[in-house]
């Protein structure tokens, strides 16, 4: 009998876990991403308006960039008239321009250019286009491939290389894509890319011989998390014989390998990978992108889903039960900034600096979580 018992035991134990690591169901997914969408477009309801932190900023730089990615991307599985229209007038209201003009070679400034290409794509109207084109052309024009000094700024530059490629047909921004890439990854700080662990140093300033406190490589959760969106948005929009491809997709499959072990019993991962007691704790916004990456490699059939839907379960799960408030405000999303320390503390109720580049993000893996259940 006691035998009996504790092996109904046991089994009762497994079969909980088992339903807790369940996937919502697509209707539930699109709850939560509608409620935190929501909370954010409440919040602004004028997409032009500027964002004051500690300096005023106008709205169409990187951080609001990456929201309007994540909602194209809640537009694409939930095509409500409401968001399409808020991202237009976002454009509208910076007249489909870039901070700091169409000289600008800071991926940052051009990150905008990801959705207006897509808004394009639904009406096109050339002026939606024609700023973005002609900065990303100066910047073939120049030869100059050095630009891209940290990883960040992969997932803001490559993706609008890779949108202007397909949308013209021309080979030349694949190219220059791929020359800027190899100069970050392997020439830029001695190389940003260690093959080794499967990660990416945020800049020349976490290259060994820096150290975290336990002696391992600094590698940023977010930093890690934009490159692995970056490879998710190049790939998913460029053919697969152009230059370039069969090389992101390696290093892809090499990142999403790394981050398996990394990942904490709650579904998170922590701001520093290698070291989880330097500002350890659950975060939201390099989770996300993590997400994101490993559920389109699901989607595409490019990841095998008996390994990653656990993994990606976990953590879908452990955001949406631990960071989503009632009001769709998002928890533990670390502020802007560079390393584990920047941004601190990171908690339930702490507000970034910036509230909207952690939601796009969100947005991003929860378009994809949602394509899981089919």
């Amino acid at each position: 009998m006691k035998k009996f018992i504790f092996s109904s035991a046991f089994l009762l134990i497994i079969a909980g876990q088992l339903f807790a690591q369940k996937l919502p169901n697509k209707k539930a997914v699109l709850r939560v991403l509608k409620s935190t969408n929501t909370y954010f477009m409440d919040k602004w309801p004028d997409p032009g308006k500027s964002i004051i932190t500690n300096k005023e900023r106008p709205s169409n730089l990187w951080t609001r960039a990456v929201y309007y990615e994540g909602l194209m991307a809640l537009y694409q599985i939930n095509p409500d008239r409401k968001y399409y229209d808020y991202a237009v007038e976002w454009g509208e209201k910076h007249k489909w321009g870039l901070r700091d003009g169409v000289k600008t070679r800071d991926a940052d400034n051009q990150a905008c250019g990801q959705t207006y290409i897509d808004l394009y794509n639904i009406d096109k109207k050339p002026e939606r286009v024609k700023d973005i084109k002609t900065s990303m052309d100066l910047m073939v024009k120049s030869g100059k491939v050095d630009d891209w000094t940290w990883i960040d700024a992969l997932q803001m530059g490559m993706p609008v290389f890779a949108k202007l490629g397909k949308l013209y047909n021309d080979n030349s921004y694949y190219d220059y894509m791929y020359k800027m890439y190899l100069h970050s990854k392997n020439v830029q700080g001695g190389g940003l890319y260690n093959a080794k662990d499967g990660l990416w140093w945020r800049d020349k300033d976490f290259v060994p011989p820096y150290k975290e406190p336990n002696g391992e490589d600094c590698y940023w959760s977010r930093g890690n998390g934009w490159v692995v969106a970056a490879f998710v948005r190049v790939l998913e929009t460029m053919p697969k014989d152009a230059i370039g491809y069969d090389e992101y997709l390696k290093t892809y499959h090499e990142m999403i390998k790394a981050l398996v072990p990394l990942q904490r019993a709650d579904g998170f991962w922590n701001v520093s990978l290698h070291d989880p007691n330097h500002f350890g704790g659950k975060e939201t916004s390099g989770t996300a992108l993590f997400v994101y990456g490993m559920a389109w490699g699901v989607n595409q059939g490019i990841l095998d889903k008996a390994t990653y839907l656990p993994i990606i379960t976990k953590a879908w799960n452990g955001m949406t039960k631990d960071a989503v408030q009632k009001n769709g405000f998002l928890g533990f999303t670390q502020g802007t900034g560079k390393e584990p320390k920047d941004g601190q503390p990171v908690t339930y109720t702490s507000k970034p600096d910036f509230e909207d580049y952690g939601l796009g993000c969100f947005l991003l893996a929860g378009a994809e979580v949602y394509k899981l259940k089919k």
